[in-house]
């Protein structure tokens, strides 16, 4: 899903700008882009998690069916929640991107990786594997609440959620 067609996250922005319903939501723009698609689009799987990817790991071992995977690491920098090996396994598993609120790694595997991904930062720790955490919650990805079953696009200029899908052209 998402990645043969095009959009605009600024004309969602325009037709949407006086919606305050909270069913469209512009995510904060400090998210960096890693992956090897800029632009990306499907519906959201929520996993919560601290310095543990054991959630991001089962998620994106699962069937992505075109779905973009946010991952709420409490913005934390210490860990990456997300390298090349799995940025790998999602890409072979049919996920359209992964939006990390905290840290991914092998920054030059993971840019050949044809899906999105998005994160704040950088960091070479990796993670641990403790079996914590939580999937298909509603998170908050600085101040802006994600549910699962959202939809997330992502383009050059942004991301952007809806609660519904989104017209495209």
């Amino acid at each position: 899903m998402g990645t043969a067609i095009s959009f605009s996250t600024c004309d969602f922005c325009d037709a949407h700008k006086a919606v305050d319903s909270g069913d469209f939501r512009v995510l904060l723009p400090v998210f960096k882009d890693f992956g090897g698609l800029t632009s990306f689009y499907g519906q959201v799987l929520t996993v919560k998690c601290y310095q543990d990817n054991s959630h991001v790991k089962s998620a994106v071992e699962s069937e992505g069916r075109g779905r973009v995977l946010v991952v709420d690491g409490t913005a934390c920098l210490q860990r990456a929640l997300l390298g090349g090996n799995l940025a790998a396994v999602a890409a072979r598993q049919g996920w359209a991107g992964v939006v990390v609120n905290g840290c991914v790694r092998d920054v030059s595997e993971i840019a050949l990786v044809p899906i999105g991904i998005r994160a704040l930062a950088l960091n070479p720790m990796p993670t641990i594997r403790a079996k914590q955490g939580q999937t298909g919650v509603a998170v908050m990805v600085q101040g802006t609440r994600v549910h699962t079953g959202d939809w997330l696009y992502a383009d050059a200029d942004g991301m952007v959620l809806s609660r519904d899908p989104l017209h495209i052209s």
